[in-house]
């Protein structure tokens, strides 16, 4: 979430008033940055992660898992230690992790103290990096606290006290019948983008989640624990449209913002990078998404999906029933087939192998910022982008900061474009830094332990490489990207469900983005490789850093020419000809013929690299869990929940997860982190679990004093 800002937050009706103000100054702050920095190059390589937790507190005479909504202080407390840390360590700064708050009063982000770099053993440290952080997080809260990398609570909303300490359900900022307003961030941005979400909506918003029917569900299913006739504020009134039989509904943003995530940002070696890595995301969202599921639970409810996405969509879908389509346009301006927060509507790479014909749906935009951006130089693929992105309203104004310097600030265009959240984000350099063109991946729950996290950074990590190192394609159409979105949310997707994909990766091959920049030792987070922790040189004149292997290519290299498109025009058949369904498996492991799987392009391309044995054993530990979990031999989170729910001796088949069926969870979830439950359906012989961690890894080896250091 980073830095948040304080002021004045005006409310909807007032906000308004300015929105148009703020979206031609947010493009005005576009162009600024487009044209200062659109022909900027040679950035290296490098990239972060985002981990959520929730802060879980035990309740263990009533066998209760609570949601502790102690954000604040746990924050402050590690916000002091890093202070002190940083004071007492000088030029240690890379070691030392950074913590932000949520939208959740009892959720965390933790991201690195500083960017991974380029080199393969950077891979090797992320493991040791984010256990440190769980490790850290876990040192600044109560005896009965602990920091659990879970998607969703499994009774966020449910009767009965979930939340510590208790708050009756209601509030005027959400107005839900099942969440009080205080379990959201008390920073005056989060309860004024609650508000505002719902009073520019017209209504609270509306998820509603299919129910999984047990062999003891009652069908057809009225939830008994809605309220229809509560009566306390006018949006009440549309409870019994909203709810729907047999699903379960949920009413808030709280129920969608309060999930945690897994996210990876990097940095491209310059701006036609970033797109071409933006589009071949684009693709592979949904197949991350059900590869990493892990939310069968919503409300004390199984569902009969298994992952967060369509809740988080319907959490902040601010668009009023004009643009839902549910009335005709009168005083709106757009029909709107998608809310803020889903998978991306268009791609952007500026090459002739970004067919038209793959941006097929519909996706309105705003033809006068189109034509503003492309007269100002703006090519026509990304202003479409923008000009889709900025049909929003921006939500949250700050009274303070409604009149900015467009050279220096990029404030206005942010509101908006932070507020579009897909699947992958195309993220401009900020004013006045030294960071260059990036994209983040969005798409993947976060998962139980900090292997299982490393695990899938790395193999996104090395993906990106092996996308702009071997020229591959992943292109069908936005249609299909969708509709595998919506399968990706099935139970048990991974063994159960086909999905659409590129059949040729190869063919025909992107335009090259930039020529690769000069090696750079950056590895550990930032820290140079080849500097021990004493300060002196550990290169013995071998110019290779004790061993260790070159660093990633930093840039697209898969071909002599460094043309911007490729020098000679492909011939294109029907695009229907061009992508097949297949089983996650294929995708991932690939088909035995001629279809490679992602996993084979990865292999492929660090097949191309003189690496040190030792390291690529390393590697494999990661890669193993995502060919396992691919072709079932390992089951996702979700499916490991609902399994652990319907044998537990207290589950009555009925769907509903009971206090202490979610206190058992919670804790079994919490003893397989730490090694102290063996999980061999879940996770591989070789996870110890954080508990049992011990030896060198790469993240000690260059930070382990600071790691000593715990209070």
């Amino acid at each position: 979430m980073g830095l948040l800002a304080l002021g004045t937050p005006l409310p909807w009706a007032e906000a308004k008033q300015h929105a148009d103000y703020v979206r031609e100054h947010g493009i005005d702050q576009f162009l600024k940055i487009w044209h200062r920095l659109k022909d900027r190059t040679g950035d290296v390589l490098l990239w972060g992660d985002e981990i959520e937790y929730m802060v879980i507190s035990y309740d263990d005479e009533n066998k209760n898992a609570r949601l502790s909504l102690r954000q604040t202080e746990i924050l402050v407390d590690l916000q002091q230690d890093a202070e002190r840390r940083m004071k007492e360590m000088p030029g240690r700064e890379a070691c030392i992790p950074v913590f932000h708050p949520e939208y959740g009063r009892y959720m965390l982000e933790s991201t690195p103290g500083m960017p991974y770099g380029a080199t393969l053993e950077d891979l090797l440290s992320v493991e040791g990096n984010m256990s440190f952080r769980r490790k850290l997080a876990k040192s600044r809260m109560k005896d009965n606290e602990v920091p659990v990398t879970l998607t969703s609570f499994p009774r966020l909303g449910a009767p009965g006290v979930f939340t510590d300490p208790y708050y009756e359900p209601g509030g005027d900022a959400a107005r839900s019948l099942f969440l009080p307003d205080e379990i959201t961030n008390p920073h005056v941005r989060f309860p004024t983008l609650t508000a505002n979400i719902r009073r520019r909506r017209g209504s609270t918003v509306a998820m509603n989640m299919p129910l999984f029917f047990d062999t003891k569900t009652p069908k057809p299913f009225i939830d008994p624990n809605i309220n229809f006739n509560r009566g306390k504020f006018p949006e009440d009134d549309n409870v019994k449209n909203a709810a729907l039989p047999d699903h379960i509904y949920m009413d808030a943003m709280g129920f969608g913002m309060g999930c945690c995530c897994l996210q990876i940002t990097f940095q491209a070696c310059s701006v036609s990078e970033a797109r071409r890595m933006y589009d071949a995301f684009v693709p592979v969202g949904p197949i991350m998404l059900a590869l990493t599921a892990a939310s069968p639970i919503f409300r004390g409810l199984l569902a009969d999906v298994d992952c967060r996405w369509d809740v988080i969509a319907g959490s902040v879908d601010d668009r009023t029933p004009e643009e839902r389509g549910l009335k005709p346009l009168e005083h709106d301006r757009f029909k709107i087939p998608k809310s803020r927060y889903d998978s991306v509507d268009c791609y952007i790479y500026n090459d002739v192998t970004n067919r038209p014909e793959y941006n097929d749906t519909e996706m309105p935009i705003d033809q006068e910022i189109k034509q503003k951006l492309m007269d100002d130089g703006v090519d026509a693929r990304l202003a479409n982008h923008f000009a889709h992105l900025f049909i929003r309203d921006p939500i949250v104004i700050f009274e303070e900061t409604l009149t900015q310097d467009d050279e220096s600030s990029s404030d206005h265009f942010e509101n908006i474009q932070s507020t579009n959240w897909q699947t992958v984000r195309f993220k401009p350099p900020p004013p006045g830094s030294p960071i260059g063109w990036r994209v983040e991946f969005r798409s993947m729950e976060v998962q139980l332990t900090d292997y299982e996290n490393a695990a899938h950074a790395v193999f996104i990590v090395l993906l990106t490489r092996a996308i702009m190192n071997l020229g591959l394609n992943f292109y069908i159409p936005i249609s299909k990207v969708d509709e595998n979105m919506h399968r990706a949310h099935r139970r048990d997707a991974v063994n159960t469900q086909k999905f659409f994909f590129r059949k040729d990766l190869y063919s025909p091959q992107p335009g090259h983005a930039c020529e690769p920049a000069p090696a750079v030792l950056s590895s550990l987070n930032g820290l140079p490789a080849h500097i021990n922790l004493n300060g002196t040189d550990t290169n013995n004149g071998s110019g290779k850093e004790n061993g260790r292997s070159s660093p990633i290519p930093s840039c697209s290299s898969h071909a002599g020419s460094r043309a911007q498109s490729p020098t000679a025009e492909p011939e294109f058949g029907p695009v229907e000809d061009e992508y097949a369904e297949f089983t996650i498996n294929e995708i991932i492991n690939g088909d035995g013929k001629d279809f490679p799987g992602l996993m084979g392009v990865v292999t492929k391309y660090l097949d191309t690299l003189e690496i040190a044995p030792e390291v690529r054993k390393e590697l494999e530990k990661s890669l193993q869990l995502i060919r396992r979990r691919a072709d079932g031999s390992l089951i996702t989170t979700a499916t490991w929940m609902r399994r652990f729910v319907r044998a537990h001796p207290a589950y009555k088949f009925d769907s509903v997860i009971s206090e202490e069926i979610n206190y058992d969870l919670i804790r079994a979830l919490d003893a397989i982190e730490r090694g102290e439950l063996p999980a061999p359906e879940l996770l591989p012989k070789c996870y110890k679990g954080s508990g049992l961690r011990a030896g060198a890894d790469a993240f000690r080896e260059c930070c382990g004093d600071v790691m000593e250091a715990l209070p």
